[in-house]
């Protein structure tokens, strides 16, 4: 027969403390938004470490214990703020309702070493916790641009309509003011025009360099390196001024060719830097063996080496592209008034005309953005299975 091992409980000077440590959090959240901070930090702490000693001691099932919280701060937060505050209320209810049971139980130490000391197991959840408070604070501005965007009136507030998730607060008009001015969509023609051309241009001379300083016989590798990624170190008002002497001096000021070139100097470093990276797991007596069997080195070079290097050029091809088709400041200086970017025409709203639509343009750009990003990270980690560093 197999013996049981009983569950050990986490002692009550130990949880208590986190789950109050926590309630304090949301106290804090909850009593700004009702203008109370400092109150609502003891409340929370108080309350929360309270109702989890009541479900570990007192509720004899867990799943009821959870339920019950569920629902519980679900109805409370409906009463004090509607709909957003049932919703709220019940992320929170579930939250805590896991958190409890989670350190009561001792489950937070189930899948880490069980010879780490507390000390290193506070250090492993603390920085976790430490990177999600960094991650929200990142993240937070993009997700509240979103929903205004849809915003029925001309607000870059949350309406009370809008908070209550009254379908009338909503509204796509702001989309259609996008799609329907012309100053918009000539921005986004000009967007398209230069991006994919300055993106071609960026590829093809930063796999280029990286496949040259990437060999070991190159002299000053590191000093040449160090110029060609300038751009990307270099505060970009120095770049942008200048792009704006020199072009002034050769005749490329205001000209399509000159932004092109001035983007397209941006993007550069990115494909260096990608290129580069996926080289260092290149097999250089793949290309020996290609010139063995009599292929000459262009030859060589699209039928051995890029297809495995394929996967860094296309990333950095689309981080060229994200900075051609988001950067507002360099052409600025270098463009002209027939070259009015995407960036720029909302640089041009928010100094001279504040109009939600803004906000619209900005959620398409996030969009557009996850998408890129999205493929890059497939990208990734087919270029890792090419390269044997990852088995899946």
């Amino acid at each position: 027969m197999v013996a049981l091992t009983p569950v050990s409980r986490t002692p009550v000077n130990f949880y208590l403390p986190v789950v109050a440590a926590f309630g304090a959090f949301a106290g804090l959240l909850v009593g700004t938004a009702q203008g109370s901070g400092p109150l609502g930090v003891v409340i929370g702490a108080a309350l929360m470490a309270g109702i989890a000693y009541v479900l570990t001691k007192l509720i004899p099932s867990e799943r009821i214990g959870r339920w019950g919280l569920f629902v519980l701060m679900a109805l409370a937060g409906a009463w004090v703020g509607g709909l957003p505050g049932f919703l709220i209320g019940g992320a929170f209810g579930w939250f805590f309702g896991w958190l409890s049971f989670w350190l009561y139980e001792g489950r937070y130490r189930a899948k880490l070493a069980p010879y780490l000391t507390p000390g290193q197991v506070l250090w492993h959840y603390a920085f976790r916790v430490l990177c999600g408070t960094i991650f929200i604070f990142l993240i937070t501005p993009i997700i509240v641009v979103m929903p205004l965007s849809f915003n029925a009136q001309d607000f870059f507030t949350f309406t009370p309509e809008m908070l209550r998730f009254d379908p009338e607060g909503y509204s796509l008009k702001h989309y259609r003011d996008f799609f329907n001015n012309q100053d918009w969509q000539n921005a986004v023609r000009n967007s398209i025009r230069i991006a994919p051309v300055a993106t071609l241009l960026s590829v093809g001379f930063g796999t280029l360099a990286a496949i040259g300083l990437s060999q070991p016989h190159v002299p000053f590798r590191r000093a040449i390196m160090a110029v060609l990624i300038s751009p990307m170190i270099v505060p970009l008002i120095i770049s942008a001024a200048g792009m704006y002497f020199f072009y002034s001096r050769i005749g490329l000021q205001g000209t399509y060719i000159g932004v092109v070139l001035a983007h397209a100097a941006l993007g550069i470093p990115f494909v260096i830097i990608t290129v580069t990276a996926t080289l260092v797991g290149f097999d250089n007596s793949l290309t020996r063996a290609a010139a063995n069997m009599g292929a000459s080195p262009v030859r060589t070079f699209f039928k051995v080496q890029m297809p495995l290097i394929l996967p860094g050029v296309i990333s950095g091809g689309l981080f060229a592209f994200i900075t051609s088709f988001d950067e507002v400041v360099v052409v600025l200086f270098v463009g002209s008034a027939g070259q009015k970017t995407l960036p720029w025409q909302m640089f041009t709203g928010l100094r001279e005309q504040i109009s939600p639509t803004i906000l619209a343009v900005a959620t398409l750009l996030v969009v557009i953005s996850i998408m890129l990003l999205t493929t890059l990270e497939l990208l990734r980690r087919r270029s890792e299975r090419l390269r044997g560093m990852s088995p899946t």
